[in-house]
């Protein structure tokens, strides 16, 4: 057991070493999502074991299931209803969700991706002992059984599973989404930010810093060289007044954002700090029901642009139903792929906003809600959906509706 945790190091710098008997964080990041990694890689060897052989069928089936029916969709979608996207895209409450992250902003050169979640570590496989491997292999399959069927993690499986082994946090999934996303890892650094929102990398002094993460930078078919950001912190009120996350992302403003089942956290009181600065430094917002309320868009500053249907919240939140959205939706636009909670093409609803003029500041009285949250009629109770399938097998899956960095 001490030879194998004293190999567990997390491989991260900023110019990656390539060695006879080095692992890059690229060839791990193509083992862990079943693709060969280069040749020459110390992993090239275990691709042999019927294991990680089994392991590549299933993945390359279900990551061809979903780019069919799903992220082709949204990457056709995004082409034709993004003007001049900005460089930058926000994702809070993702999770490790760079897959729907980069469908629906391809062209964006810089994501940060934020949940409560810790980045985690991820051993030298070529040094860890086979069912360790085997193991690791298994435990990725099943933290990503949910959003390969529904397109949102489940977290009280995903941290089951994800802390069951030497493999921990959002960064081995983020391998394999950049992996299967056709991207090429360069360097992957531990990150931290101090309370003004300094990014400090690897081994700089930060002090006592609130807010960890990790930076990880890529190349996609184009060549172009992208930087991705993941930081675990803490969205509330109280948790953004020192964390310095929300500084740090106003150094990238403005961006787009992508809300998606996001537990309807920004219907509440407590997370009004995170919906003002989204509404403040987006230039364009792509969100389901469970984002931004209606009632905060100034009717002045945006546009809307609804796709799909309203079919309401799913049971677990009834109170987050919203009549002015239901009247939004009857002009909506057809949509023909699923996303969010309402996971299914025919109920799912997709809410784009596009900010009048993006480099005008928002101002108190520009800000005024259409419908005054308390002022809300009653919400009614729909039917809660049918227990979906599960693309692992059916014992892998988990219980009850847990959502990344947030469901508890």
């Amino acid at each position: 057991m001490a030879a194998i945790a004293a190999s567990l190091i997390l491989m991260a710098s900023d110019v990656p070493v390539r060695a006879a008997d080095t692992v890059t964080a690229d060839d791990t990041a193509k083992f862990l999502a079943g693709m060969r990694p280069s040749f020459g890689s110390p992993l090239a060897a275990l691709t042999s074991d019927p294991s990680w052989q089994r392991h590549a069928r299933f993945f390359d089936s279900a990551f061809a299931q979903l780019d069919q029916r799903q992220l082709s969709r949204i990457r056709a979608w995004a082409d034709a209803n993004l003007a001049a996207p900005k460089s930058t895209m926000f994702y809070m409450f993702s999770g490790p969700d760079f897959l729907y992250a980069n469908a629906f902003y391809s062209k964006a050169t810089t994501y940060v991706l934020s949940a409560l979640e810790p980045p985690g570590t991820v051993p030298d496989l070529s040094k860890v002992q086979r069912g360790a491997v085997v193991a690791a292999l298994n435990n990725v399959e099943r933290s990503l059984s949910s959003i390969l069927s529904f397109s949102f993690f489940i977290t009280k499986q995903m941290k089951t599973d994800l802390n069951a082994g030497q493999i921990s946090g959002t960064l081995p999934i983020l391998y394999v989404f950049l992996a299967r996303s056709g991207k090429t890892i360069r360097s992957v650094t531990p990150a931290t930010l101090d309370e003004t929102g300094a990014l400090h990398l690897a081994n700089e002094d930060a002090g006592k810093s609130p807010t960890r993460g990790i930076r990880i930078t890529f190349v996609g078919d184009d060549g172009v060289e992208k930087t991705l950001y993941y930081f675990s912190t803490d969205l509330s009120n109280s948790g953004v007044k020192s964390s310095g996350f929300l500084q740090f992302c106003a150094t990238l403003a403005p961006g787009n954002s992508l809300l998606k089942s996001a537990s309807y956290l920004l219907h509440s009181g407590n997370f009004t700090t995170v919906r003002n600065f989204i509404l403040a430094n987006s230039a364009t917002i792509i969100q389901d029901d469970s984002g931004i309320p209606l009632a905060y868009y100034s009717q002045k500053q945006w546009r809307l642009f609804p796709f799909g249907r309203y079919a309401g919240p799913i049971s677990k939140f009834p109170s987050a139903y919203q009549p002015r959205y239901a009247e939004l939706f009857r002009r909506a636009q057809p949509i023909d792929f699923g996303i969010g909670y309402r996971w299914r093409t025919f109920e799912t609803n997709l809410l784009l906003s596009v900010r009048t003029n993006p480099d005008e500041p928002l101002t108190a009285d520009t800000t005024s809600v259409a419908e005054p949250p308390s002022e809300r009629p009653p919400s009614p109770h729909p039917k809660k959906p049918p227990r979906p399938p599960m693309p692992i097998e059916p014992q892998r899956g988990g219980g009850g509706l847990f959502w990344f960095g947030w469901g508890r």
